[in-house]
């Protein structure tokens, strides 16, 4: 198998995966699709490096990552807007009434939006994918103790402005916040 097939193999493998983090970290869909396709396109002509990686998934994971911190640098603050009204809260049927839950997913929805790219970005890394400190620190480059500082910080944050439990603002919520 050539680079070109084993780059297809990966991207036809890990590309749902990816789009759930870009999901995660854009709160678009439309977006999301975006940053995975530019990081694919990106990393295509440097294939090389990334099957020299010793976790792939990883390396590609953490280019999503920096893309994502990259260009929300580059916008304005009243470029990115999130209307819970458009976005759908889950594609499973409704079997109980989930009213309360749906109402606590929608604004915790909303305030991770208004947290700043880092401390969404260690959430994400740290709830959804379930990595630790120390692969979360290698992601965002910086320290462990910068990690846990900043996931401190953002669940406070979560907690206060939300008025929610400690329970409400958990790993296990955090990770089906989708």
């Amino acid at each position: 198998m050539d680079s070109d097939e084993r780059f297809t193999a990966f991207v036809r493998e890990h590309t749902p995966a990816l789009l759930k983090t870009a999901y995660l970290l854009t709160r678009n869909a439309g977006e999301a699709e975006e940053l995975v396709q530019d990081t694919l396109a990106w990393l295509y002509p440097r294939w090389q490096q990334v099957e020299f990686a010793d976790h792939q998934l990883a390396y590609v994971r953490k280019a999503v990552v920096n893309r994502f911190l990259a260009g929300r640098r580059r916008m304005s603050a009243t470029e990115v807007r999130f209307d819970a009204a458009k976005e759908r809260v889950s594609d499973r049927p409704v079997v109980r009434d989930r009213t309360a839950e749906v109402d606590e997913r929608i604004a915790l929805w909303t305030l991770m939006g208004e947290l700043s790219e880092r401390q969404r970005a260690a959430l994400v890394l740290r709830f959804f994918h379930d990595l630790p400190d120390d692969e979360v620190a290698g992601v965002l480059e910086c320290r462990v103790g910068t990690v846990r500082s900043l996931i401190s910080r953002a669940l406070s944050t979560l907690r206060t402005a939300g008025n929610f439990a400690d329970d409400t603002v958990s790993a296990r919520y955090l990770r089906n916040v989708t």
